[in-house]
């Protein structure tokens, strides 16, 4: 979605209020003076403001979801293909931190309807990136003594908690930190 149309000129103003002010406190109003558009625009795009946070994280989602597909895909070496998919998960999710972690803190908040929905999705991905680590256990790569639904409960708790201390001017760029988590998942996958 280009950021200069009007859907995503809405989704950058309500990306930067939810940031500041909370998902429960930024109105429609503020999001569309924000954006420079009118309620009724608004509304030919997005149904609610939980459609738009909605979208704020699905556009992540998307991408990332995308970007396995691409190497779940590939005649690499199980391994390698879930190494490329650790590391790809953590740098998507540094790259969109902001739309991360408004989302993470602010998921509860969805009405029941759009939640599920989102959840569905979620679970979609968290499934293919299981479906790696299962491939590998089927074929003696990797353990076969943890489930691989702990496995990526485990893994992607990490990965969501990334928002609590990452900082871009840190000493670790966001390849680096993908880089170490995914030696870590290969690590505990070892037999």
């Amino acid at each position: 979605m280009v950021e200069d149309s009007v859907p995503g000129r809405l989704l950058a103003a309500a990306t930067k209020l939810f940031a500041q002010k909370g998902f429960d406190r930024t109105s429609v109003q503020e999001i569309v003076a924000a954006a420079g558009v009118t309620k009724g625009a608004m509304y030919h795009y997005f149904d609610s403001k939980d459609d738009l946070l909605s979208e704020v994280y699905g556009r992540v989602l998307r991408l990332q979801t995308e970007q396995l597909e691409k190497v779940a895909v590939t005649e690499a070496p199980i391994a390698d293909r879930l190494r490329r998919a650790a590391v790809d998960v953590v740098v998507s999710t540094i790259g969109n931190l902001d739309d991360m972690t408004i989302y993470l803190q602010s998921m509860h908040q969805l009405n029941a309807e759009t939640s599920k929905s989102v959840r569905a999705e979620r679970r979609r991905y968290h499934e293919r990136f299981r479906g790696l680590i299962e491939e590998g256990q089927r074929d003696g790569v990797f353990r076969a003594d943890k489930p691989a639904d702990i496995v990526v409960d485990f893994y992607f708790g990490a990965v969501h908690h990334l928002g609590a201390w990452y900082r871009t001017t840190g000493r670790l760029s966001a390849r680096q930190v993908g880089e170490h988590y995914a030696d870590l998942l290969l690590a505990s996958l070892r037999p």
